[in-house]
């Protein structure tokens, strides 16, 4: 009897201690989902006055023009869109630029583009053929993300049938592995 009364002391006990721990979590979350957030709504009149948010960029310039494909300074000059070795991600520094063409090809619902999926010679015929596939279909998916229309973006992979460099090392193979945007 005494053995029993023990343990639904300790039972009681580690009771009070779960429920003592979880009010100290709640008030901790509650805490946390109390926590002052910054307040970015542009006030009335702010863009009036130039006091709002301030753009650059392909947007600002007004650049969207079938025009600015020919303007050498435009983010548009760029068409090529390079990869890693083996990869099919989008590069960090090649974000904007296909962030430029979405913009583009968004405000002109009549213009289209195809991308050229290629790779570098290493590897077979077939998976060369696949990964410029996966590069072109990667790139698609993107601008399709950032508003241009699915119609508007055909895909094709030449793999390593179309180098740009004859060259076999690293820097050749590094041309070779592209997505190109042909208007």
């Amino acid at each position: 009897m005494k053995g029993a009364g023990l343990k639904l002391m300790v039972v009681v006990l580690a009771a009070f201690l779960v429920t003592g721990c979880s009010s100290r979590a709640t008030k901790t979350d509650d805490a946390q989902s109390r926590a002052q957030v910054e307040d970015r709504t542009l006030s009335q009149g702010a863009g009036e006055s130039g006091g709002g948010a301030q753009t650059s960029g392909l947007d600002a310039r007004g650049d969207l023009s079938p025009a600015a494909l020919n303007d050498p300074d435009s983010p548009l000059a760029v068409r090529i869109i390079y990869f890693d070795y083996d990869s099919a991600n989008i590069r960090a520094d090649f974000a904007d630029t296909v962030a430029a063409h979405a913009a583009f090809l968004a405000a002109n619902p009549t213009i289209s583009v195809t991308l050229e999926g290629h790779a570098d010679e290493r590897g077979s015929r077939e998976y060369n053929l696949a990964l410029g596939e996966r590069r072109a279909l990667a790139v698609r998916r993107q601008l399709v993300l950032l508003g241009a229309a699915a119609g508007q973006v055909r895909t094709v992979s030449y793999g390593e049938e179309r180098p740009t460099t004859d060259g076999h090392d690293e820097s050749s193979y590094a041309l070779n592995r592209r997505v190109e945007m042909v208007y």
